[in-house]
């Protein structure tokens, strides 16, 4: 079976230990598929973020333990000739987030997310990229080319039920749903008076920063600057096709299984690091979803052996100043307004254990407070709460627990997430502004 992944890293799966049966095809996908082992762990309540689509329905068949059924039938032709576009594993893979919880809280760490590509790949090349999926994986390309137009049309239809109505019927996004409004351009970075006595970073803006919360950036490299780095933004390489297009991690390519587009961006976002990873120079990304990609689903992209040398100089914002903070960093903090914080940790952000570090970095914070919630998905997970069919299941999964802990928040908490879908499903789901972790350590700098 043609894979568009690259999944060699499943090669030597179920070699010596008990395995849940492997499908007669589909090769080392389909051992990735099998490395479920049936414990019942995705269909569970309670703490952590494992399955967010099982807790709002109770039902089995929308937890990942099913998913893999519906998948060992289909690679065992119980689905006929064309399985991945027939309608028991589309409803399987209906209210699938990819929120990796089941990647770190799975004992077997089923990867669904990376499954989940494979099959939308697959689909893709059956019935042809739908015209929404292109128009939500094509949005770093969008954004470059048709800014200006993009976003005098967003705001047009965030004021006009009729018009939003309209694009509901045409394109299937929920009317009941305001659309992120664009608000930036091509990044600017300011002149800094830092002699980067602490060393040098390269920061990667993704997509969503670079056009929509451009602050966030600005926030992070004042607090780098702080802390006696020279930052230095991440551009495209000189021999770039398209050099004035900012960088893109391929994620919103990835979660409507348009591999081919994500490889492209992989692509350029290697060959701009080439001189960082010889010279190890730490990457800082902001966004979760992005700077993970490059850490996870780079190596399924077939990017060459520098994406192993990628993965040890990539951190997250948090993970960075942590890291700094074990070896000597002191940041000249001052104690802010209010003085406490609610904080969102975004499914990325848990599955990869990064929430210790956005722990130790607001601990540095004098004679501050601050309340982690315990919740499962936000419920936006990117696109999905987007989509007309699946809001009202996006507001349930943002009711389990984050929108009544953000709205049981006293009035001059801060509400901390980093997440760019995270914050925009606080914001719609309970009228408050929550900021990312950078925005709220730039304003504690003294």
């Amino acid at each position: 079976m043609k894979t568009f992944l690259d999944w060699s890293a499943y090669d030597t799966y179920g070699m010596g230990d008990a395995y849940a049966g492997i499908p007669a095809t589909g090769g080392n996908y389909a051992k990735a598929v099998a490395v479920c082992m049936n414990n019942h762990q995705c269909q569970r309540d309670g703490k952590g973020v494992m399955c967010p689509s099982y807790r709002i329905t109770g039902d089995p068949a929308h937890s990942t333990g099913a998913r893999v059924k519906a998948f060992k039938a289909a690679l065992n032709g119980e689905f006929g000739e064309q399985p991945f576009i027939h309608p028991d594993l589309a409803a399987a893979m209906d209210l699938c987030v990819s929120c990796k919880g089941c990647k770190k809280e799975c004992p077997s760490s089923v990867d669904m997310t990376l499954i989940k590509t494979e099959y939308l790949a697959h689909r893709n090349e059956e019935l042809g990229v739908p015209r929404r999926a292109k128009l939500f994986g094509g949005l770093p390309e969008w954004l470059h080319r048709y800014r200006r137009p993009l976003a005098a049309l967003v705001r047009l239809r965030n004021r006009s039920p009729w018009l939003a109505g309209l694009v509901e019927r045409k394109l299937g996004i929920s009317a009941k749903r305001p659309i992120p409004e664009i608000v930036g351009g091509l990044f600017q970075t300011k002149n800094t008076e830092c002699s980067g006595q602490r060393g040098k970073v390269l920061l990667f803006i993704d997509t969503f920063t670079h056009y929509y919360t451009p602050e966030v950036a600005e926030a992070a490299i004042a607090v780098l600057t702080a802390g006696g780095y020279a930052v230095e933004v991440l551009r495209p390489a000189a021999d770039d096709a398209e050099p004035q297009r900012p960088l893109c991690c391929g994620r919103t390519y990835l979660s409507q299984g348009m591999v081919d587009s994500a490889k492209l961006e992989g692509k350029r976002v290697m060959a701009a690091l080439a001189p960082a990873l010889a010279a190890g120079t730490p990457i800082v990304g902001l966004e979760p979803s992005c700077l993970l990609a490059l850490r996870d689903e780079f190596y399924s992209l077939s990017l060459g052996p520098d994406v192993g040398q990628l993965g040890k100089q990539a951190f997250l914002f948090e993970e960075f100043l942590m890291r700094e903070g074990n070896k000597g960093l002191k940041l000249d903090l001052k104690p802010i307004c209010g003085g406490r914080a609610v904080v969102h940790g975004h499914c990325h952000q848990k599955a990869f254990g990064a929430m210790k570090s956005m722990k130790k970095v607001l601990g540095w914070i004098p004679e501050f407070e601050f309340e982690i919630v315990d919740a499962s998905c936000c419920g936006m997970s990117g696109s999905f709460g987007l989509e007309a069919e699946h809001y009202e299941a996006s507001v349930k999964m943002g009711e389990l627990a984050l929108l009544p802990a953000v709205r049981s928040a006293p009035v001059d908490a801060t509400i901390v997430a980093d997440g760019f879908s995270c914050r925009h499903q606080i914001k719609d789901g309970t009228g408050r502004d929550a900021v990312h972790v950078a925005v709220l350590l730039a304003r504690a700098l003294a």
